[in-house]
């Protein structure tokens, strides 16, 4: 996966991510994408390319347990979010959305960088920087789960969960 990064900080919480004040008016997840990060970055949504990845500090996505958080920032075109640390609510909830959560030291990568994301191997190449940063790689479970776009289509589609 290749994009470029949009940055921000520590304990990014679900509200900021997609706001309640939307998130209960409709359902419609390309609506509620227009409106991702907009409290953070009112411009957000229209300097995301297809494919981008959101890098972020730690404690990404505390708070409640909004499911259209991950959704919204997938139908706005974020291919992967990258942070330090994760709240884990989050982090599942991401997974089974089908939307890459990958724990690295981002401490490094700045707005704007060109990333390249080997999910599998487990690496985060910066490639305007030239670092490699290596991440914790995704079980198995949770990479197939992420291929087939996520829990829902898995299931659908295997009958089931195996681990």
């Amino acid at each position: 996966m290749k994009g470029k990064a949009h940055r921000f900080g520590d304990d990014v919480n679900t509200d900021y991510i997609i706001s309640g004040r939307y998130k209960f008016k409709t359902l419609d997840m390309d609506e509620l994408a227009k409106h991702a990060m907009e409290d953070l970055d009112p411009d957000f949504y229209s300097k995301v390319d297809q494919g981008d990845f959101l890098v972020a500090g730690s404690n990404f996505g505390c708070g409640s347990s909004r499911e259209q958080a991950p959704l919204a920032l997938k139908h706005a075109g974020i291919n992967a979010v990258l942070a330090d640390s994760f709240a884990r609510i989050y982090f599942r909830n991401s997974i089974n959305n089908g939307v890459p959560a990958l724990v690295v030291d981002t401490s490094q990568i700045e707005e704007g960088d060109e990333l390249e994301v080997d999910l599998e191997g487990g690496t985060v190449k910066d490639l305007t920087r030239g670092l490699e940063l290596e991440t914790k790689p995704l079980p198995k479970v949770m990479l197939d789960i992420l291929s087939e776009g996520g829990l829902i289509d898995y299931v659908k589609k295997h009958g089931g969960l195996t681990v």
